[in-house]
């Protein structure tokens, strides 16, 4: 039997599989070109058709010293593990993925452009960040 660390990487990657699956089908049917709403609704539906557990605008404090210095909303939180990241623009901006890492604790956050990434410019290396730009079909860590 593994260790908590090694069915902890198999559950995290179990649900990654199925968030980029489901958003490969997101992407496939309605292609570029709606407003990222759009998207992450179309996207919420198909994981909860999954079986997964979505909080669609999950709210994440950022504690300072004990203090909320601040609020940030991602989109979508999936299973209470994975932030999901949604993006409908030309340029991606993984620094938002980082500090939702960073505020909530969580272990890995997927940043899903339904955007054409033909000017996409991927300037960090979390650890636990990665980008998926649905246009091109591909996957390459931040």
């Amino acid at each position: 039997m593994g260790s908590p660390v090694d069915q902890d990487e198999l559950v995290l990657n179990w649900i990654s599989e199925r968030i980029i699956g489901c958003a490969f089908r997101v992407m496939n049917t309605l292609g570029v070109g709606f407003l990222e709403k759009v998207y992450e609704n179309a996207l919420v539906h198909e994981l909860r058709t999954a079986g997964l557990r979505v909080s669609q605008q999950h709210e994440i404090s950022v504690r300072y010293n004990g203090v909320n210095v601040g609020d940030y909303t991602a989109d979508l939180l999936v299973e209470g593990r994975v932030v999901v990241e949604l993006k409908a623009l030309n340029r991606v901006h993984a620094a938002q993925c980082i500090n939702y890492l960073k505020a909530s604790r969580l272990p890995l956050c997927l940043l899903l452009n339904f955007g054409n990434p033909a000017d996409s410019q991927l300037t960090c290396k979390p650890r636990r960040c990665i980008c998926v730009n649905l246009w091109f079909h591909c996957l390459a860590p931040c």
